[in-house]
């Protein structure tokens, strides 16, 4: 199977039913169908080896996507918010091809030979030229590459995943039931284009004949209002967006009383944040969705029973599966491996191995599969019940004297403070224990951070080795576009303060 059947099947069933809204503007799935076929036809007849998009999400952005895959080839979103000469640097890895840009985006790229600028209202005019061929893409190999996505880089530079066809059209025929939406449903996509949840998210609405509305950028007022007016009923965010979200719900009160769904992922979800929404939002259902870019998105997942069986449970164990991402889709096999790769015994922590039919695992370089094993480089544990926990990437892990620490579990005693609206912990450098804990921390609202304060907090709930031996004051904290804490400039940012003191 390949991505372009998708599409064709949802155009056959439900021709008229809108598949995508962004403003005024919208797309019936027949006519995404028809716009879809008519610009892989141009691409095709042209000869394009790659289809890269530098631009916010609209109703074009499906069309491309869509258009890229009958045709054959690669579509390449790329992060609007890199700096020009880091976008330069993700054009030369391109090789040859398209790049297609908002009108007026005013960047300054140096094209490398065999890249050609074209503004997205051309490349919509080809999409509706009558007298262009058409490619339906039926014929294309489930091997062929469907999407290039730079990694998002939080410990080092971006790399080059490669995703084929069979890759994400086995992840969404074995989790999504075909044309399982009614025609009143619809989800928020705000989430950017250049991010695998964002890619999924087309694919997966696809098939299920769900309503896309495209929100361009994500700003929470913007969100709230458009969730609201346009009656969404399931939305995806990272756990720096629903924060932002539950502050405008208090601002703006009302609710967001058609919203059946909420799940989020991209990043860790801290349990306070997450029993703020679920109390705010009591008649909507959430789910933790678990997955890399690499795993062609979702591997794990915390449904909306499992987080009521948590929220309701008096045993700590269960409780305790709020903060986990949930059991493995029943389509992938994980494993927790040590350090020599062998599988550990349940509640001990290792990296997290994961195979399936629909994982990648791919680089432009190199696979980083073997024997069907993906390594992910995150840390988790799985308890008795298959439950697994995330502990952060394997290289966030801090080592004190020999001993391995999860500075997950220390944040989420911290954020459990009333004083601490958001925290950091990293491992720096130290001459007697090899590392030592430290930690950022952006105050609550009407609050201050107190060291002493929160350094004994720690130390009543954890083991001393636990303690930070600093808790900085600061007024934001570094992430990344998706949300991830960008712990190597923690990291600088408290060794400066050491130079500086």
């Amino acid at each position: 199977m390949n991505i372009p059947m998708l599409l064709e099947m949802a155009a056959g069933a439900a021709d008229d039913r809108e598949a995508v809204r962004c403003g005024d503007e919208a797309l019936t799935y027949a006519e995404l169908h028809d716009r879809a076929s008519v610009l892989a036809g141009r691409l095709s007849a042209d000869g394009v080896e790659n289809v890269a998009l530098l631009a916010l999400n609209s109703v074009d952005v499906p069309v491309l996507q869509f258009a890229a895959a009958a045709a054959g080839i690669p579509f390449v979103p790329l992060n609007y918010r890199l700096t020009d000469a880091q976008l330069d640097a993700a054009l030369e890895r391109l090789g040859s091809g398209l790049l297609v840009t908002d009108d007026g985006a005013g960047r300054e790229l140096s094209l490398p030979a065999g890249v050609v600028s074209v503004p997205s209202a051309e490349v919509r005019a080809w999409s509706t030229d009558p007298t262009s061929p058409r490619c339906d893409g039926m014929d294309v190999s489930g091997d062929a590459v469907a999407l290039k996505l730079f990694t998002s880089g939080t410990t080092g530079a971006p790399k080059t995943a490669l995703i084929r066809h069979r890759h994400l059209s086995s992840y969404i025929v074995a989790t999504v039931e075909f044309l399982g939406c009614g025609p009143e449903e619809s989800i928020l996509v705000s989430v950017p284009n250049y991010h695998i949840a964002g890619v999924t998210s087309v694919l997966s609405s696809t098939y299920s004949g769900r309503r896309m509305v495209q929100l361009p950028t994500f700003e929470p007022a913007q969100w709230v209002e458009v969730a609201r007016a346009e009656a969404v009923t399931h939305a995806m965010v990272v756990p720096t967006m629903l924060n932002r979200i539950l502050d405008e719900l208090e601002r703006a009160p009302g609710g967001l009383p058609h919203l059946r769904s909420l799940s989020y992922g991209g990043g860790r979800m801290p349990v306070p944040v997450l029993e703020r929404a679920l109390a705010a939002l009591p008649g909507t259902s959430f789910v933790n969705a678990y997955g890399l870019t690499e795993t062609s998105s979702t591997i794990a997942v915390l449904g909306p029973e499992d987080h009521r069986a948590a929220l309701a449970s008096s045993d700590p164990e269960v409780r305790a599966r709020l903060g986990s991402v949930g059991r493995p889709l029943d389509s992938v096999e994980i494993e927790v491996r040590d350090v020599l790769g062998q599988p550990v015994p349940v509640g001990e922590s290792g990296e997290i191995f994961v195979r399936g039919d629909q994982i990648a695992g791919e680089y432009a370089s190199h696979s980083a599969v073997v024997d069907g094993w993906y390594p992910t480089r995150d840390r988790g544990r799985l308890d008795a019940d298959g439950y697994l926990f995330l502990e952060g990437r394997a290289d966030d892990v801090i080592v004190r004297g020999g001993e391995n620490i999860s500075p997950g579990e220390i944040e989420d005693v911290l954020l459990a403070h009333e004083s601490v609206a958001e925290v950091a912990v990293v491992g720096v450098p130290d001459t007697e224990w090899g590392e030592r804990v430290e930690a950022m921390a952006v105050a609550s609202e009407g609050h201050v951070i107190d060291e002493a304060v929160l350094q004994e907090w720690v130390r009543r709930h954890l083991r001393s080795t636990r303690v930070p031996s600093r808790v900085i004051a600061t007024a934001v904290l570094p992430y990344n576009e998706t949300g991830k804490l960008l712990r190597r400039e923690v990291k600088q940012s408290l060794r400066q303060e050491v130079v500086g003191a």
